[in-house]
C-alpha cells in the first residue's frame, strides 16, 4: 500500500472517529441543554390519550383508541376542525376498490409500494411503505362500512401513480371523510376541543412523556391568550399536528428558495410550533427539508382553490402542458416534484406555464366535480376559446408551435406512446375540436414530507438513544419516512389514516 493511501485511510478513520465522537457529545449536550420542564404536582384533569390535532390522522386515531376502551380527549388549536383535511381536494389513494373494478384496472399493494419507493427516491423507510401499502385496501372498507362515508363511482390517475387508484369523497372535500369521522366520534361522546394551544409536552425524569400544557380559549395567532391547563396523559400522548408549509420564518430555514414570494396551499395554522416543542424534548425529526410543492395550482386562486382540477385532472391527464413558446416541457403526469421543478424552471426562463385542453378532455372530471368548467370559465379562472389561434394570441404565445404541440401530443394519443417525454396516454382520445381552455400554473408550498422519526405503530423516537420514547406516539404529516422525497398525489390521507389507527390502537394497548 503507497505511504498516500495509508494516509487518506489513516485520515478517513480518525474523522469518523472524531464524528462519533462529536455525536455521542452532541446529543450529551443536547440533553444537558434541554432540562425537563417542572412537571406538575396536580393535574387540571386526566385522561388515556391526549391527541393533538383533528385532521385525517387525528380522528382515525381518537377512532381506534376508543374502540380498545381508552378516554380520548383530542385538541385543536383553530376554531374549527380538520385542519388541512377538511379543505383537502378528498381524493384518496385505494386499491382494489369497485371502482378499480369497474374499470378493469389491475392493482396491488405490491404495486402501490413500489410506486412510492421510485417516486420516494428510495429514501422512504421500506417498513412504512409496505405497512401503508398493504392496509389501502382495508382503510377503504373500513370507511366506508364502519364510518360511513361515501365515494364517487369514478376512478382517476394522479401524479406518479402507475395505474388510476384515486376515489374521491362523495362531496368533492375532505370534509367528506372529516364530517363523518366526526360523527362517528360524537356518538361515542369524542368532541374536539377547539381553541385549545398547546405550548409544552410534559416528559418527566424517567423520560416517559406524561401530559400537555395547554392554553385553553386559545385565539390563533396571539401567542399567550387562553387560560392555561394541564392535562394528564396516563397512556399516551399522540401528535397528528400537520405540517408547516405555512410558516415562512420555518421552511425557508429548511429550504431557502420558499421563501414569502411562494403561496401556500395550507390553511394559516399550518406552523412548525408543534415541531419544535417535539424537538425540545427529544423527538429526533428526518427528512424535514424536503417539502412539496404542487405544481398546477392557479395564481389567481387564494391557497388550493379549485381550478387545480383542471391542470391536474383535465390537461394533465387527457390534455397539455406548454409554456408560452407553445411547447410542453414535462410529463404531465410525472410526480409533483418533477413537475414543479420543470414549471419554476419555464418560469426562471421568464415564460409561464399553461394547462391547455379541449371541451372532450373534461368529461371525465364533469363526472367528479359536476359544473366545474362552467362555474371556473364563469369566474374568469379559466379562460374558454373557440379555436388554438385565440388561445395562442391570448398568451401570446407562436400560434404555429402550440398548433404544433397539440397535433403532436394527439398522435402519441392514437399511438398510445409518448416517446418526448414518457407519459402514460394508453386510451387517451385525439384532442380536435374547440371549444378549448387554457390556465395558468404556478406551484405553492403544499406538503411536508419529513417530520418525527417513528417505528411502524407510531411510536416517536428520541434523538439521543434512537429509542422510542415512552408515552409519545406521532402520525402522518407530523412525521417522517413514509414518502421520502415525494409524496404522490392522493398518498395523504392513506397514510394519515392508515398510520392514525395504527398509533391510536398501538397507544391504547401498550403494555
Amino acid at each position: 500500500m503507497s505511504q498516500v493511501k495509508a494516509t487518506r485511510r489513516l485520515i478517513l478513520k480518525s474523522s469518523l472517529a472524531v464524528g462519533l465522537g462529536a455525536a455521542s457529545t452532541a446529543a450529551a449536550t443536547f440533553a444537558q441543554a434541554n432540562p425537563q420542564t417542572q412537571i406538575p404536582t396536580t393535574w387540571d384533569e386526566s385522561t388515556d390519550i391526549l391527541i393533538v390535532g383533528s385532521g385525517f390522522a387525528g380522528l382515525a386515531a381518537a377512532a381506534a383508541a376508543a374502540r380498545e376502551g381508552s378516554k380520548v380527549i383530542i385538541l385543536e388549536k383553530m376554531p374549527t376542525i380538520g385542519g388541512n383535511s377538511i379543505i383537502d381536494a378528498g381524493d384518496m389513494c385505494a386499491v382494489g376498490t369497485p371502482q378499480q373494478k369497474e374499470k378493469n384496472v389491475k392493482d396491488s399493494p405490491e404495486l402501490l409500494a413500489a410506486d412510492m419507493m421510485r417516486n420516494g427516491l428510495f429514501l422512504n423507510d421500506p417498513k412504512k411503505v409496505k405497512f401503508v401499502s398493504e392496509h389501502a385496501h382495508d382503510n377503504y372498507e373500513w370507511l366506508v362500512n364502519e364510518i360511513g362515508v361515501e365515494f364517487m363511482p369514478v376512478v382517476g390517475f394522479t401524479g406518479g401513480h402507475s395505474v388510476p387508484r384515486a376515489v374521491t369523497a362523495k362531496n368533492g372535500s375532505g370534509s367528506g371523510i372529516i364530517n363523518p369521522l366526526a360523527d362517528y366520534l360524537a356518538k361515542q361522546g369524542i368532541k374536539p376541543r377547539i381553541r385549545n394551544y398547546v405550548e409544552t409536552i410534559y416528559r418527566d425524569d424517567s423520560g416517559r412523556v406524561v401530559g400537555l400544557k395547554v392554553r385553553e380559549g386559545y385565539r390563533f395567532p396571539k401567542e399567550g391568550s387562553g387560560k392555561v391547563k394541564n392535562i394528564q396523559a396516563r397512556k399516551a400522548v399522540i401528535l397528528y399536528h400537520g405540517g408547516f408549509g405555512a410558516d415562512v420564518k420555518y421552511r425557508s430555514l429548511l429550504d431557502p428558495k420558499l421563501t414569502e414570494i411562494f403561496l401556500t396551499t395550507n390553511q394559516p395554522s399550518a406552523t412548525a410550533g408543534m415541531w419544535r416543542e417535539a424537538a425540545r424534548i427529544g423527538g429526533m425529526i428526518i427528512q424535514a427539508d424536503w417539502i412539496q410543492c404542487t405544481p398546477w395550482n392557479n395564481p389567481l386562486e387564494k391557497g388550493t382553490g379549485n381550478t387545480w382540477n383542471f391542470g391536474q385532472y383535465v390537461a394533465g391527464e387527457a390534455g397539455v402542458w406548454v409554456n408560452t413558446l407553445g411547447k410542453r416541457f414535462v410529463n404531465e403526469n410525472a410526480n409533483r416534484k418533477i413537475r414543479a421543478d420543470a414549471i419554476l424552471v419555464e418560469q426562471g426562463k421568464g415564460l409561464k406555464a399553461i394547462a391547455v385542453a379541449n371541451k372532450a378532455a373534461s368529461a371525465s372530471l364533469e363526472g367528479r366535480r359536476p359544473g366545474f368548467m362552467e362555474k371556473s370559465v364563469k369566474d374568469g379562472l379559466i379562460k374558454e376559446y373557440p379555436t388554438l389561434d385565440a388561445l395562442a394570441a391570448d398568451w401570446k404565445m407562436p400560434p404555429e408551435a402550440l398548433k404544433e404541440t397539440v397535433s403532436q401530443i394527439n398522435t402519441y394519443f392514437e399511438e398510445g406512446k409518448d416517446p418526448q417525454f414518457g407519459r402514460i396516454v394508453k386510451g387517451l382520445k385525439p384532442m380536435k375540436e374547440g371549444p378549448w381552455y387554457a390556465m395558468e400554473m404556478s406551484p405553492k408550498v403544499h406538503h411536508c414530507m419529513g417530520g418525527l422519526a417513528t417505528t411502524v405503530d407510531g411510536k416517536v423516537l428520541d434523538v439521543s438513544t434512537l429509542e422510542p420514547i415512552p408515552g409519545l406516539y406521532a402520525a402522518g404529516e407530523a412525521t417522517g419516512g413514509t414518502h421520502g422525497a415525494v409524496r404522490m398525489g392522493t398518498n395523504a390521507i392513506l397514510d394519515c389514516l392508515v398510520n392514525g389507527r395504527a398509533a391510536g390502537k398501538a397507544a391504547a394497548t401498550q403494555n
